[in-house]
């Protein structure tokens, strides 16, 4: 059976490109159109649908406006945003994950690339993601079990072993559903973390930035989108920017910086997360903790294995039921390597057991 779509913008060329995407897919189909927030609103009271692509900027209501009234009245919708790459609307977008939104997707700033296939790619691969996964979940958590892969798969968890107290460091990889994620992991770190964290989430450019001040205005430890030559230091979060990779270097005092380069996507992935967890096989850390949170695909699995070849890692794994896409952790739940699976609001508490406070 097909899933039914909202489409809610107040484009009609934008609602016209973005039915015929989801339209072109057997398993999707635009079931209803909106022309802004109110009318979303009024419709969403009495229909239920599996997913709502949502604009931004739009008269009467906004899509943040909207997002806010659905949560005040606790109506349910799967929500993924479709905004530009300003600034303003960078942070509007960000917001509206807090609200509530699953994820969102790069608005075409023309109709040459509206109708090309990159935004075609994009907007279907995470409506395939986020509602398959989420369906999912709901039928995990109505059943009060998990299937039978994901047992196997715990079976295959490595038993905790005691870090010593050497030189630490965090590495933490997400990608889809991973900004609101990340709110449910970063604030609830202390300032005073014994180790720095470097996090790759794939953004645009833009985006990254507004996630790291927003993150850092509600997080008692600092975080800021990583520049090139950051010289890491305890108890802050370095957040590779959208449009580059990130790798970690050695200095020669002994301290280690960020290293940002150019270099073309990885499986159409920029940043990495692979690139940033191979770069830290030639690292002076004698300890790293491997954090892998929501995401679709497998980035991070590749780099992670790498890297376990030459540093003692402790991996942990956001569990299947918490996750808005559960491929990244799957990934390197599968290979055996990871110690511990957890929901996503112990993540943080398992971070800090394990690098410890200075």
């Amino acid at each position: 059976m097909k899933k039914n779509i909202l489409v809610v913008d107040d484009s009609a060329l934008m609602r016209r490109v973005i039915c015929d995407i989801i339209n072109s897919d057997s398993r999707f189909q635009a079931t209803d159109i909106c022309r802004d927030g109110l009318e979303a609103y009024e419709r969403l009271k009495t229909t239920q649908y599996d997913g709502v692509v949502l604009d931004v900027n739009m008269p009467r209501m906004n899509g943040l406006e909207l997002l806010e009234k659905l949560q005040q009245e606790k109506i349910k919708a799967t929500v993924i945003m479709v905004s530009t790459e300003t600034t303003k609307d960078a942070e509007i977008t960000l917001l509206a994950m807090e609200r509530g939104a699953i994820d969102f997707v790069t608005k075409p700033t023309n109709i040459i690339e509206a109708k090309g296939e990159d935004f075609k790619k994009r907007l279907t691969a995470v409506l395939t993601a986020v509602i398959s996964t989420r369906a999912y979940a709901n039928r995990s958590i109505s059943s009060g079990s998990t299937d039978k892969t994901v047992t196997q798969v715990r079976q295959l968890i490595k038993p905790k072993t005691s870090l010593g107290r050497g030189n630490k460091l965090v590495a933490l990889a997400c990608s889809t559903g991973g900004p609101k994620a990340l709110q449910s992991v970063i604030p609830y770190l202390p300032k005073n973390m014994d180790a720095p964290m470097v996090l790759v989430q794939h953004m645009p450019r833009g985006f990254t930035k507004s996630m790291a001040d927003r993150l850092n205005e509600i997080s008692p430890i600092e975080v800021k989108e990583a520049e090139d030559g950051d010289i890491l230091k305890k108890g802050c979060v370095y957040i590779a920017p959208g449009g580059k990779h990130m790798e970690i270097t050695k200095c020669s005092d002994g301290r280690h910086k960020v290293s940002l380069n150019d270099e073309p996507a990885i499986g159409g992935l920029k940043p990495c997360a692979d690139i940033m967890y191979r770069s830290l096989r030639e690292s002076g850390y004698d300890e790293i903790t491997c954090v892998v949170l929501t995401g679709m695909g497998a980035d991070g699995t590749k780099g992670i294995l790498s890297l376990r070849e030459k540093k003692p890692l402790y991996v942990i794994a956001q569990n299947a039921e918490t996750c808005v896409v559960y491929g990244m952790p799957k990934a390197i739940v599968e290979t055996g390597v990871v110690n511990e699976v957890a929901p996503l609001t112990q993540v943080a508490q398992e971070i800090i057991k394990n690098v410890g406070v200075q």
